[in-house]
């Protein structure tokens, strides 16, 4: 069976590296940056099957970040997941409209988690 790679885009090192690390033992293949002029670099370049992006980024924020990547992946269906911290109402609804497959909220509940990751590398909608 073929490896799932994900790519980790949330600008926080310590949160980066405790999803990136949970990741790769969970059986997955990881990519990670910290900023959105790199995410939407990265993603032009390379196939991933899931896309976890923070809502808050430097450069372009997630929601930016999420509408042009669902141009770049117009004909792949690769799901994205916001990571939202201090979500703002609306936020969830706002991500959801621009072609997110769902949110999980920080701190990260990792049964939640686990449970995303299985269903969006299959690419099925979560909320």
């Amino acid at each position: 069976m073929e490896m799932k790679s994900i790519l980790v885009v949330e600008d926080s090192p310590v949160i980066l590296e405790l999803i990136s690390f949970f990741l790769t033992s969970s059986g997955y293949e990881s990519r990670e940056t910290g900023d959105g002029f790199d995410a939407l670099k990265i993603a032009e370049e390379n196939r991933f099957d899931l896309i976890l992006l923070d809502k808050q980024l430097p450069g372009f924020d997630g929601l930016e970040v999420l509408k042009k990547i669902k141009k770049i992946f117009e004909i792949r269906k690769t799901s994205v997941i916001a990571l939202m911290a201090h979500a703002m109402q609306g936020d969830e609804d706002r991500f959801l409209k621009a072609g997110c497959n769902g949110y999980i909220s920080k701190p990260i509940d990792i049964d939640r988690f686990k449970l995303i990751l299985d269903t969006c590398t299959g690419g099925y909608q979560v909320l």
